[in-house]
């Protein structure tokens, strides 16, 4: 059987994972969500935007003749993720998950460990403080049941509509980011805390470094569930499980 891959991406690791399937020659596409204005230019076909749901991924992977699904998203992106899950059963379609290992708290961390965006918000209860949302801009409504907080909110993209946070601040960046950048940033905009979620990796690790040097306290947002299927953690070990049939 010939592969041909469906990459689930939007990481720095799909990215690698697209560039070493190029290399070998293997036939991919590429699948972007459309969360992003500007999506960074891949070395394979590529498709932006939803599948809807699991019927229409179904479809999709029938109708393309997919062998090898790949779901390399965000570790946050649980919807897409159990769509994938949910669609390869149903089309008998082998998949995988190139995932990131979460990040650890180490010594010097001062973490707050929260289930979701409910959560962090609660945790936010208190006074008035700086706060960095290092979240995309998805969740960014929810922290208007806090208002009295100033908000410091890194994006990939200008946003394309009003923020509803009565105090804020954007900062429109793309990674990778280094700790002395972030510490940088930090104190240009006086953090005093730094909200994120737990998405593993090294391109976004930074502000974990800065936050610990700085004595910011973190409140740390853990995975969502996630379907149970085959994950590994190197672009070497995807190829691998490719070439295995």
């Amino acid at each position: 059987m010939v592969p041909n891959l469906l990459v689930l991406g939007g990481t720095t690791e799909a990215s690698a994972l697209a560039q070493a399937v190029a290399e070998r020659g293997l036939r991919a596409v590429f699948s972007y969500a459309g969360r992003v204005a500007s999506p960074s230019d891949q070395p394979i076909p590529t498709r932006v935007g939803g599948f809807g749901g699991v019927d229409g991924l179904t479809r999709y992977l029938h109708e393309h003749s997919i062998t090898h699904v790949i779901d390399a998203t965000h570790p946050f992106a649980a919807r897409m993720s159990w769509n994938a899950y949910h669609a390869c059963g149903a089309a008998g379609v082998r998949l995988v998950a190139l995932t990131r290992p979460e990040w650890q708290a180490q010594m010097g961390d001062a973490w707050t460990r929260v289930a979701d965006v409910e959560e962090t918000v609660a945790a936010l209860n208190g006074p008035a403080r700086r706060v960095m949302l290092a979240l995309g801009k998805l969740n960014l409504p929810a922290f208007a049941a806090q208002p009295q907080h100033h908000y410091i909110l890194r994006l990939v993209d200008e946003p394309d509509r009003p923020i509803t946070l009565p105090h804020h601040t954007v900062v429109v960046a793309r990674g990778p980011f280094d700790a002395a950048g972030d510490m940088a940033l930090f104190r240009e905009h006086g953090v005093e805390v730094v909200v994120c979620k737990n998405a593993g990796g090294a391109g976004a690790e930074a502000k974990l470094h800065a936050a610990r040097i700085l004595g910011l306290p973190v409140i740390m947002i853990d995975r969502p569930d996630l379907p149970p299927r085959v994950e590994v953690a190197t672009v070497a070990e995807v190829l691998a499980w490719v070439v295995a049939d």
